[in-house]
């Protein structure tokens, strides 16, 4: 397939596969805030700097990637790791990104059981307090983004009475789904500028196996798991990752639905290490790296890690795979615009209902964390503050609130 690119931009030029390594393992070593700063940080050092391709055919890529479920900034750079380099060059992308946080997530689980006493206790339960302001930073910007108006609003606070009656995993897949059909009744979407394409070396036959893969695991897995714990954690993983829409923060109702419920995490577990996440560069998907190091069943540990890690990238590419050569006529059409904009409203809700559950009420005990995950609230709304600061202020917090109790 002939490279082509948006409007009137130059081809871009091909690299290698260990030049690419080389540039987003310094971008996965630096690239802290969450998707939407990576992929500022993916814009100013490729578009920018290296001028891979232009700032039209990157923004072809941010759209495709924000409409798919899976890691926004993962698929961009997975995809830009392809445009560079091809199928190697899109594997060097997603490991050198991936790999540092998810490394310093498996250390700290190997290491958080052996936090004890007051110091260790308490930088533990600052990292549950601070996932509490992080979270609602999310619901607040998302909020405003994804529900600017009273119709998807009203959405919003439908998904959230869903899960009221109907916690857990399915209660979140049918609250994206009741969102996706009152999107195209509630308004119409505004379809796309369409400028040219992203054109990489996936064909149609292998686009149509990708989606073919993608929808026979969601399937299948639940089927042929049965008593395998091993195929039932890649399973839970995989259907996590397959149900996310708008990345990042959005995978914490979902993880926590799939780990906490069955007993495989406890909740305080799984608010430590998602506050841990907080601190580090790279995408918060690496999340899962610590959660399945830390589950009770085996298989855990390194093994554990390597499978949950997979398991939750693995449908997002495979999306993404899939519908390369397609994008250009989908993105065109009002009704899928629609369509998207009411699943991303329900979202919305999700994440703000797993900020009451499991968030607040595990982790805000009275009134001194309370106050604690405020001031850390508003570090990160009125202040600005990085989050891996914030993280810090946490912990030393806890430490504080540990010591005087």
């Amino acid at each position: 397939m002939a490279d082509q690119m948006r409007g009137n931009e130059a081809p871009p030029t091909r690299g290698t596969a260990g030049e690419v390594f080389v540039v987003f393992l310094k971008l996965g070593l630096t690239s802290f805030g969450g998707p939407i700063a990576h992929l500022g940080y993916f814009r100013d050092e490729l578009v920018t700097r290296r001028k891979w391709l232009g700032d039209g055919a990157y923004a072809d890529l941010v759209a495709l990637c924000q409409f798919l479920p899976g890691p926004a900034s993962s698929q961009v750079g997975f995809a830009l790791g392809m445009l560079r380099a091809g199928w190697l060059g899109a594997l060097a992308a997603f490991f050198a990104f991936t790999l540092p946080s998810a490394l310093a997530l498996l250390v700290f689980a190997m290491t958080a059981a052996r936090m004890e006493g007051p110091v260790g206790v308490g930088a533990l339960h600052g990292l549950k307090i601070v996932a509490v302001a992080i979270v609602a930073q999310a619901v607040l910007g998302m909020a405003r983004t994804l529900c600017p108006d009273r119709q998807r609003a009203a959405i919003a606070v439908a998904a959230v009475a869903v899960l009221a009656f109907m916690p857990g995993i399915f209660g979140m897949a049918g609250a994206i789904l009741l969102g996706a059909v009152a999107g195209p009744i509630l308004g119409r979407g505004t379809p796309a500028p369409l400028g040219g394409h992203v054109a990489m070396p996936v064909t149609r036959a292998i686009a149509v196996a990708a989606l073919a893969v993608f929808l026979g695991l969601l399937v299948m897995l639940p089927l042929v798991a049965g008593g395998s714990q091993t195929l039932n954690v890649f399973e839970s993983f995989y259907r996590a990752g397959a149900l996310v829409f708008g990345g990042g923060h959005v995978v914490l109702p979902l993880l926590q639905a799939e780990v906490v419920q069955p007993g495989w995490v406890t909740a305080d577990s799984f608010l430590a290490g998602y506050g841990a996440a907080q601190a580090l560069p790279g995408p918060l998907f690496t999340f899962s790296a610590y959660l399945g190091a830390v589950l009770g069943p085996q298989p855990n540990g390194m093994a554990g890690a390597a499978i949950a890690l997979f398991a939750i990238f693995l449908p997002g590419f495979l999306v993404l795979i899939g519908v390369l050569p397609f994008w250009d006529r989908f993105r065109a059409m009002a009704k899928a615009q629609s369509l998207m904009q009411g699943a991303n409203a329900a979202v919305v809700g999700i994440l703000g209902a797993a900020l009451y559950s499991p968030l607040f009420t595990s982790a805000i005990g009275d009134i001194r964390d309370f106050a604690l995950a405020l001031a850390c609230f508003v570090l990160l709304v009125a202040w600005k503050s990085p989050p891996w600061i914030v993280v810090i202020v946490a912990a030393l917090g806890g430490v504080v609130l540990g010591l005087v109790a």
